[in-house]
């Protein structure tokens, strides 16, 4: 008697925080006051088990990350994500949309932009990231750095800064370890984010 009790209040607790939930609505934690610029390093922490998994396997805050771009005058966030279709049958890929929807709270808890000290390097980075999504570059599921035909968010960044001139990472690397898959080697959202070329603008 006592679980089948237990079982509805868990089940009348899920149906009381969907229903919350869906009073509150989508909404973005984006500051609406922020001024997005060229190069902006934007960072966010997921909401599902899979941010919480990188985070935990990269001892830092965020979980995903991307690069401001000016897309005729709109500045929008190109990063390579998976599990984010846009429309049915989409694949896993480098994609572009708008900040309002990287930073919507069906896919960020919290957020941070950061800001290179060099805005020549910023623009030329930017430019470079907008190249790489008019490839159409797919996820790299296998988080390999050394193949570029492919490529994770942070290897997205680094690569776009790289071919602006400068490397964020530097040689910082991680394993990434998760139950049934062992990646070596791969860039974390953290080691870019250690960067002393990198200063906080926002934090929220």
């Amino acid at each position: 008697m006592n679980s089948i009790v237990q079982v509805i209040n868990l089940v009348f607790i899920c149906l009381f925080v969907v229903a919350c939930s869906g009073t509150k609505g989508e909404r973005m934690i984006l500051p609406d006051d922020l001024v997005l610029t060229e190069g902006d390093i934007v960072f966010r922490r997921g909401t599902g088990l899979m941010s919480l998994t990188v985070v935990a396997a990269d001892g830092g805050k965020y979980s995903h990350m991307g690069i401001v771009v000016d897309s005729a005058g709109v500045k929008m966030v190109v990063h390579a994500v998976p599990d984010e279709p846009d429309f049915p049958g989409d694949t896993d890929r480098v994609k572009m949309e708008p900040p309002s929807k990287f930073f919507s709270t069906i896919n960020a808890m919290v957020g941070e932009v950061m800001r290179p000290t060099d805005k020549n390097v910023a623009r030329e980075a930017s430019r470079e990231a907008l190249r790489l999504y008019r490839c159409g570059i797919l996820f790299d599921h296998d988080y390999d750095d050394t193949d570029s035909t492919k490529l994770y968010c942070s290897e997205l960044v680094e690569m776009a800064y790289l071919r602006a001139g400068v490397s964020l990472a530097e040689e910082r690397r991680h394993d990434f370890v998760i139950p049934g898959f062992h990646f070596e080697h791969v860039i974390m959202p953290s080691d870019i984010y250690e960067s002393s070329l990198l200063r906080t603008v926002s934090r929220f």
